[in-house]
C-alpha cells in the first residue's frame, strides 16, 4: 500500500445514511472519504427500496390495464413479460446509480472501492480494488444489514430466496410461500399476486404487519384475502424441503405445504463483523449494533454510526437524516435527532403509511386519545378515480389535541403521509389540520376529515350517536 492518505472525515459505507453523510460534509468545506465494498446507493438503491418499488409500478400497470373497462375504456388481451420488467428494472437503478456517481463526483468526495477495517480509532485501511492506508479526524460507519439467513432453511437462492435473489427472478413460478409478514413479505406478497402467483404468508406472529398497530394490520390482512392471498399467522417454519423444481415447507404441528418457491422475509442482521472495531475500541450490542446518542456519536471521540449499524428504525430515510446530523457534529455543528415523527411506508396494493404512535402504543403511555378515522368511500377524488379501499386516521391526546400519530391505508398513501410527519415533528394539533385549507378534490381532504371527526365536528359525514 502507498502512504497513508488523509482527511477529515471518512465514511464506510455508501448507502443512503454513507453518501448523505458524506454529501453534507463535503457542503461545510471537508475533505471526504467514501469507502463501499460493492455498489454506491447501498441496499436500497441496489437490491432494496428502488428495484422492489419498480418491479411493484410494473405489476400496478398490469392491475390498472386489466381494469381499464371500469373506466370506459376498451383494451385487448392483456399480458406481461416478466424477464422485461426485471430489465426494466435493472435499467432504473443503472440509471440512478450513475447519476449518483456523478453527484459524488460534483461534490469532490472521493470514494475508494474495497472493505474497510479500523486499524485505530482514526484510521482505516481498505482491502479489494482500491487498496489505501486512510487517517481521518472523525468517521462515520454506514455498513448497514442483511437479510438473515436461517440454518433450518438456507438460501439457494433458487428454490428458497431471501429480498436479494428474488429480484434476479427473470420467469415466475406458479406458487410462492412468503416465510415472514413483516413489510417486506408483505410487499413482494403484493408483487406477485397481481402477477396471478398464488401467494401464501406464514408468519409466526399473531398477524401480519403487526408492528403498525392493529387497525392497519386488520385492514391489510382483509384486503389481501379480498385479492386470494392466504394468511397463515401463529404458524411457524421447521424446515423447507427441496424436490425437484417445488419446495414442501414443513410447519410446526406437523402440516405441510408445497409451494414452487419460497422467499425468506424474517428479518436482517448488521453487518457489524469484520470491520475491526476492537482496534477502534468500540463494542456491539448483543443484536450487533453500535450504539449512539442523539448526535449519532459511538462511545468512541471523532466515530460516528448511523443507519440500520444503529439498531433504530431500520428504514432508509432515517439512515440519511442520521447521516446528517452525524455529518453536522463531526463539522462542528450541533445537531440532534428525535424519533417520534418517523414516517414508514409499506407499498403494498393497498399502500400503507404511518407516522408517530399507534392506537396502542398512545394507550400504552398512558394518553386519553380521541380518534378520527375517515374511510376513503366517503371521499370525492376516491369515488371518481375508483380509489375507495382504505382510510386515513389520526390519533390525537384528548386534553390537548396534539397530534400523536396518523395511518393511512389506500391510494397515495405513501404521498398523503408527508403531511402528518410535519404535523407531528412540529408538534401540531387538530385545529391546526382542520383550519387549513386543503384542495378539493384531492385524497389529502381525508387528513381534514379525519381531524373533523376526532373533533366531534365531522363534514362530510354523519354525526356520531348519542
Amino acid at each position: 500500500m502507498s502512504e497513508t492518505k488523509k482527511f477529515d472525515l471518512a465514511v464506510i459505507g455508501a448507502g443512503p445514511g454513507g453518501y448523505v453523510a458524506a454529501i453534507k460534509a463535503a457542503q461545510m468545506g471537508k475533505k471526504v472519504a467514501l469507502i463501499e465494498r460493492k455498489y454506491l446507493g447501498g441496499t436500497c438503491l441496489n437490491v432494496g427500496c428502488i428495484p422492489s418499488k419498480a418491479m411493484l409500478a410494473s405489476a400496478s400497470v398490469y392491475t390498472q390495464v386489466n381494469h381499464a373497462k371500469d373506466f370506459g375504456v376498451n383494451v385487448g388481451s392483456v399480458s406481461f413479460d416478466y424477464a422485461k420488467m426485471t430489465k426494466r428494472k435493472n435499467d432504473v437503478v443503472e440509471k440512478i446509480r450513475t447519476s449518483l456517481g456523478g453527484l459524488l463526483k460534483s461534490n469532490g468526495i472521493t470514494i475508494f472501492n474495497g472493505d474497510a477495517q479500523f486499524t485505530s480509532p482514526n484510521s482505516l485501511k481498505v482491502l479489494g480494488e482500491d487498496e489505501a492506508l486512510i487517517s481521518a479526524t472523525s468517521i462515520v460507519i454506514a455498513t448497514g444489514s442483511e437479510p438473515v439467513d436461517i440454518p433450518a432453511f438456507p438460501c439457494d437462492h433458487k428454490l428458497i430466496r431471501n429480498s436479494t435473489s428474488i429480484l434476479e427472478l427473470t420467469e415466475l413460478p406458479d406458487s410462492i410461500a412468503v416465510i415472514g409478514g413483516g413489510y417486506i413479505g408483505c410487499e413482494f406478497a403484493s408483487l406477485f399476486i397481481q402477477l396471478g402467483v398464488k401467494v401464501t404468508i406464514i408468519e409466526a406472529l399473531p398477524s401480519i404487519v403487526q408492528a403498525q398497530g392493529k387497525t392497519v394490520s386488520s385492514a391489510l390482512t382483509s384486503a389481501f384475502k379480498k385479492q386470494g392471498i392466504d394468511i397463515r399467522t401463529n404458524t411457524a417454519v421447521e424446515t423447507i424441503e427441496k424436490k425437484g423444481d417445488s419446495v414442501t415447507i414443513h410447519l410446526k404441528g406437523g402440516e405441510k405445504l408445497d409451494s414452487g418457491m419460497a422467499i425468506v422475509a424474517v428479518g436482517r442482521r448488521l453487518n457489524s463483523k469484520g470491520l475491526g472495531l476492537e482496534k477502534a475500541g468500540l463494542t456491539v450490542n448483543k443484536m450487533g449494533a453500535i450504539e449512539v446518542n442523539e448526535k449519532m456519536e459511538t462511545a468512541v471521540p471523532g466515530i460516528y454510526a448511523i443507519g440500520d449499524i444503529t439498531g433504530k428504525a431500520m428504514l432508509a430515510h432515517v439512515a440519511s437524516h442520521q447521516g446528517i446530523v452525524a455529518a453536522a457534529n463531526a463539522c462542528g455543528q450541533a445537531a440532534h435527532i428525535h424519533y417520534n415523527a418517523v414516517p414508514a411506508v409499506i407499498f403494498t396494493h393497498p399502500e400503507i403509511a404511518c407516522v408517530g404512535m399507534t392506537a396502542e402504543e398512545a394507550k400504552e403511555q398512558g394518553y386519553q386519545t380521541s380518534i378520527g378515522r375517515f374511510p376513503f368511500q366517503a371521499l370525492g377524488k376516491a369515488v371518481a378515480t375508483r380509489e375507495t379501499d382504505g382510510f386515513a386516521e389520526v390519533i390525537t391526546d384528548k386534553q390537548t389535541g396534539e397530534i400523536l400519530g396518523a395511518q393511512v391505508v389506500g391510494h397515495g398513501a405513501s404521498v398523503m403521509i408527508g403531511e402528518m410527519g410535519l404535523a407531528i415533528s412540529n408538534e401540531l394539533t387538530l385545529d391546526c389540520i382542520a383550519d387549513t385549507i386543503h384542495a378539493h378534490p384531492t385524497m389529502p381532504e381525508a387528513w381534514l376529515e379525519a381531524a373533523l371527526l376526532a373533533n366531534d365536528t365531522p363534514i362530510h359525514f354523519p354525526p356520531k350517536i348519542r
